[in-house]
């Protein structure tokens, strides 16, 4: 018998907000809640993103109708070596968060930060973002790419705006900090470097990846 595929359930609204791992867990905090709002994805990473998000874009959106397998494969051929890859990994959303950046030919680290304490996945990936720019900046390697594999932290980036759902609390404070020295970096610098998508689907897992899916 083949092995049921793991689901993520992302719940906006109901008693706890929150990403749940089993449809079990989820019941109890939609069940009876009036106008509860929730949704399965198949990643983890889908989910941490779609938590940040407005619900409305994911349930009876653009995104839901979207079919992933009519999206055409990009060749590994494509990738350029010669760049720095960065990620982020979360346990939990909000949960305790590290970040890193390594060169992507051979995945020797660049710099690693946290782990911090109370964070999301995509407050992580600006931040690896952010901080390869400035590392970037600092070296004098003007045109070195950047891929990162998060839409979500790309969008803050070329916006300059950070739209995250985390609350301040006293456990996050220092990633909040972290948050207004990136913010205020992107909004007083310029850089020329390409920033580009890690094609997941098409070459596996970025090879700044921390292996904890």
């Amino acid at each position: 018998m083949a092995k049921k595929k793991q689901k993520y359930y992302v719940v906006w609204q109901g008693v706890h907000p929150g990403i749940y791992h089993s449809w079990t867990d989820c019941q109890l905090q939609i069940k009876g809640y009036p106008d509860a709002k929730y949704k399965s994805f198949y990643s983890l990473k889908e989910a941490q993103e779609a938590f940040e998000e407005n619900y409305a874009t994911h349930i009876g959106g653009v995104k839901q109708n979207v079919q992933k397998s009519s999206k055409p494969s990009v060749p590994r051929s494509q990738i350029i070596w010669e760049s720095i890859s960065v990620d982020a990994a979360c346990s939990g959303s909000p949960g305790i968060m590290e970040y890193r950046g390594v060169w992507t030919k051979d995945t020797t680290p660049i710099f690693h930060q946290g782990p911090f304490r109370w964070a999301t996945n995509n407050v992580g990936e600006f931040l690896a973002l952010v901080h390869a720019l400035a590392w970037v900046k600092q070296q004098d390697l003007n045109q070195l790419v950047i891929y990162s594999d998060s839409r979500t932290a790309m969008a803050w980036l070329r916006n300059k705006k950070i739209k995250t759902t985390l609350k301040r609390t006293s456990s996050n404070e220092d990633v909040f900090k972290l948050l207004e020295r990136a913010h205020k970096w992107i909004q007083q610098n310029t850089w020329t470097n390409p920033v580009l998508k890690w094609e997941t689907a098409s070459w596996g897992e970025i090879p700044a990846d921390f292996g904890r899916k």
